[in-house]
């Protein structure tokens, strides 16, 4: 089966960027794009504004601009668009069996609004198997031609080797991909009564203290993948404080910004976590949200 990057459109400027960050990332993939436009007609029994039959030609009309607009910019990528009868959220979830990972849009420095609109771009992120990239509106086409350059793309290590494992290998996949370098960076805190187990202690003890311990911890992660990936540069970055907040200090001139997610379910259903919340709203570049296996 072959595989694909799917991305959410639906006429916003917003979902335009996502579309055509997506065609960049499929092309240096070598891998086909997908362009989905979810759209569930109303009940009979529902009075319509408009007549049905309109509402389905505007739906088309919406998904067949953005494939001529994606096409047009990028005519060596293999380019499929439909209209998907469906919300927004299980439409876009239900392409994941093929899929690398899907692009959402995201308005910058506000709520993620997701492929439509509210709130569907969380939902996705918190409930996708697959990484979720949410991606803002570029100011110009000078952004993707220094995106195409390589640059540096940052990502978040927390934990031990397996913790992380899923974020690491999306990220030096998508380094590779685009000849960027890679800067791995891993946040802490100063220890309460129970930020660390006796076991930890025990091992910051023999590492000579808790900076050479927290080194240590992300030197261990990321060795299996300096190893599949030995073209990529990497910079090791070990900083105390929240996570969140190292981690958008350290993207200021990111390309992409990958974090992890944990499965979190509150009473109000999935959630994406504190770190991804903050990084998808306040970061500057995209942000690539991987979900840990």
């Amino acid at each position: 089966m072959s595989r694909e990057i799917v991305a959410g459109v639906d006429g916003s400027p917003e979902s335009l960027a996502a579309a055509d960050w997506a065609a960049r990332e499929a092309g240096r993939r070598g891998l086909a794009l997908r362009l989905v436009y979810a759209w569930r007609t109303e009940p009979l029994n529902i009075p319509l504004a408009q007549d049905r039959a309109r509402q389905d030609r505007m739906a088309e009309e919406v998904v067949r601009a953005a494939e001529s607009t994606i096409g047009g910019r990028y005519p060596g990528l293999a380019l499929t668009a439909e209209v998907i009868a469906d919300t927004p959220v299980a439409a876009l979830l239900g392409t994941e069996e093929r899929a690398e990972m899907l692009v959402v849009g995201s308005r910058g420095h506000g709520a993620v609004v997701g492929f439509l609109l509210g709130s569907h771009g969380q939902q996705i992120i918190a409930a996708a198997t697959r990484p979720v990239v949410a991606v803002r509106t570029r100011d110009d086409e000078e952004d993707a031609e220094a995106e195409d350059a390589g640059g540096e793309i940052v990502v978040g290590q927390q934990g031990g080797p397996e913790d992380s494992a899923a974020a690491l290998r999306f990220a030096f996949a998508a380094a590779k991909a685009r000849g960027a370098s890679l800067r791995a960076v891993r946040a802490w805190n100063l220890p309460s009564l129970y930020a660390y187990s006796p076991g930890s202690m025990a091992l910051a003890d023999e590492a000579g203290g808790l900076v050479p311990f927290e080194e240590k911890s992300l030197h261990e992660a990321l060795a299996p993948w300096r190893e599949r990936y030995p073209e990529v540069p990497v910079t090791e970055q070990v900083e105390i404080g929240s996570a969140g907040q190292v981690l958008l200090s350290s993207s200021g001139a990111a390309r992409l910004l990958v974090v992890g997610r944990r499965a979190q379910r509150g009473a109000l259903g999935s959630r994406i976590g504190s770190v991804a919340h903050a990084a998808l709203h306040l970061a500057p570049c995209p942000v690539a949200v991987v979900p840990h296996e």
